[in-house]
């Protein structure tokens, strides 16, 4: 009986003992595990981001990433600042250039030695590339100018390859405009002036030439003389006139989702990242109706669009150096790991900017187009990231409404533009 219960005991201790070391072991993996608090920018593809999220998880059970999406209609820089201020700081963020880069420069981790800023398409790191140092990543490639509805033009008689100059493109929205009952519409253009991101963006086709189309010129330019002021007036002025709403006031939601995809106007101004809104609202519109046409700036006949990285991923250097390796890891899965490089290209439309893609993988029509344009040289880059902080959105974008409802005049508005630039880089 002594024997039976000794025995009895000593098993019972060991349970104890198994029960111990197993609570102690899923503590220590529990300890171990890395949590990536990403702050993603991009609301368009959220719920792609959310599901490639997952199937990273699945592989890597030692890290949690929580990705927080904030865009749209908020001001994502502002909410980004929010989230430092209130020292809840995420380990991976987005920057929009080298002003951006500036602005977070002391918080930014170097990635020049990571294997995915090797494998980046040249010219692609100029925007995030600071006091020598990579500091970014480039998100993907996204071009942008006019884009049309085609079976709208050219039910109007006007199909858009026969727009070779803004004499071309002007006359074909004046068409357009004279046969807008018949074609159902409430107006040619969706311009959303509403939002100044899209008007700062807007100004990028007419300042790059400016600057020798270069963001680095840009960025470190001390004075703007606004060259091609009367190219940037023509195209401002067509679509105030032809808008379907008031320029200054339309929005995002409206001019997009509403208007554009409900075929009730036949020209915004978006790149190809509303290709996955269009998506999710019509799936046949962007592989049959979506094109894009170029602005003529320094040409009267050689158009351009605006194409290049648009965001950057970047690794916040005060987190610790698990969160940091952690952090890097999901940046290089999400361009190098197979299933991750197929939903970067099939779900969320993306042109990638690395060099282990083909272009053959691009499979959206638009943004076969934009890469055409881009390999062609026919392309200038997004220096409206590189202008003064804060310049494209409350100086350009404030004036244009101000322009568009008639409180100013173009003459008062290219003074305030050469100005505030001036002022702001002189100090």
């Amino acid at each position: 009986m002594k024997k039976k219960l000794l025995i009895s005991s000593l098993v019972l201790m060991g349970a104890v003992g198994l029960t111990a070391c197993s609570n102690s072991d899923s503590k220590k993996e529990s300890s171990e595990k890395a949590t990536v608090e990403v702050f993603n920018i991009k609301t368009e593809t959220a719920e792609q981001m959310d599901n490639l999220v997952e199937k990273f998880e699945e592989s890597h059970p030692d890290i949690d990433i929580n990705m927080t999406t904030v865009g749209g209609g908020t001001d994502a820089t502002a909410a980004l600042q929010a989230k430092f201020s209130s020292g809840d700081e995420p380990a991976v963020f987005m920057l929009a250039g080298l002003s951006h880069a500036k602005a977070w420069s002391h918080t930014l981790y170097d990635l020049s030695d990571t294997n995915l800023t090797k494998k980046a398409i040249d010219g692609t790191l100029e925007g995030a590339t600071y006091d020598g140092k990579v500091v970014g990543l480039p998100m993907n490639i996204e071009g942008y100018g006019w884009l049309v509805n085609k079976e709208i033009f050219e039910a109007a008689g006007v199909p858009i390859e026969k727009i070779t100059s803004f004499a071309d493109f002007k006359s074909a929205v004046e068409t357009l405009d004279s046969k807008k009952d018949e074609l159902g519409l409430k107006g040619v253009f969706g311009f959303s002036g509403g939002e100044t991101w899209v008007t700062g963006q807007f100004s990028a086709n007419f300042l790059a030439p400016e600057f020798n189309n270069s963001i680095l010129e840009t960025y470190s330019a001390e004075e703007l003389k606004f060259e091609y002021a009367d190219q940037m007036k023509e195209n401002i002025d067509l679509a105030i006139k032809y808008n379907a709403k008031p320029l200054e006031s339309m929005d995002y939601s409206t001019s997009v989702e509403e208007m554009f995809a409900g075929d009730k106007v036949a020209v915004i101004h978006q790149g190809n990242w509303i290709v996955p809104t269009l998506n999710s609202l019509d799936d046949t519109f962007a592989k049959e109706k979506l094109g894009i046409v170029p602005m003529y700036v320094e040409s009267e006949t050689e158009g351009k669009i605006v194409a290049g990285p648009a965001w950057y991923w970047c690794v916040n250097s005060n987190k610790s150096e698990k969160e940091i390796e952690a952090s890097i890891e999901f940046i290089n899965w999400m361009y190098t790991d197979e299933e991750a490089m197929t939903s970067i290209v099939d779900d969320f439309d993306f042109i990638p900017a690395y060099t282990n893609f083909s272009s053959d993988d691009i499979k959206d029509p638009l943004s076969k187009e934009i890469y055409r344009y881009l390999s062609d040289g026919k392309a200038v880059p997004w220096v409206h990231s590189s202008y003064p902080d804060g310049y494209g959105q409350n100086i350009i974008g404030v004036e244009i409404q101000s322009y568009a409802a008639e409180n100013s005049t173009w003459e008062e508005l290219s003074k305030k533009l050469i100005d505030t630039w001036n002022t702001e880089r002189s100090k």
